[in-house]
């Protein structure tokens, strides 16, 4: 991987693609005064060194019947049970997030469900690790 030391129009087209990352490297050509071509060259450098790793998109998983968005900090019984928690979190596809975290807990972790009763079957599987503290998301905030 290439060191590579962004310049003003690199940052401006990292900062489109941020700001909608559907854009075609003609559209933001246009908003930097560069040719597509030119834009696509520049984003393959950025991608090639790191500094684009990837690229995602909004969705509203409440269409897809998602309704509950809930976080839950993670306390483990010991610390022998990090990797058997771990496979448990990857084989879970409501748990979207998860991180290690300092301070109070051991994990923090973010989940989409469609119902109570899903939320439930998972907490109950959890309690095997450790315990936990759950919150509720009343709203995302933008």
């Amino acid at each position: 991987m290439e060191l590579l030391v962004p310049d003003e129009i690199d940052l401006r087209i990292l900062h489109h693609l941020i700001e909608d990352s559907s854009l075609s490297h003609k559209e933001i050509g246009l908003l930097v005064h560069l040719t597509g071509q030119a834009v696509g060259a520049r984003v393959r450098k950025m991608e090639d060194a790191g500094i684009i790793e990837g690229y995602t998109l909004r969705w509203n998983p409440e269409k897809i019947g998602q309704t509950i968005h809930a976080f839950i900090t993670v306390f483990l019984n010991s610390g022998t049970v990090h990797s058997a928690f771990l496979d448990f979190a990857r084989k879970h596809p409501y748990i979207v997030e998860i991180h290690r975290v300092s301070g109070e807990g051991c994990y923090w972790m973010r989940l989409r469900l469609s119902s109570q009763s899903e939320l439930n079957a998972m907490l109950d599987e959890l309690t095997q690790y450790g315990n936990y503290r759950l919150s509720f998301s009343l709203g995302e905030i933008e």
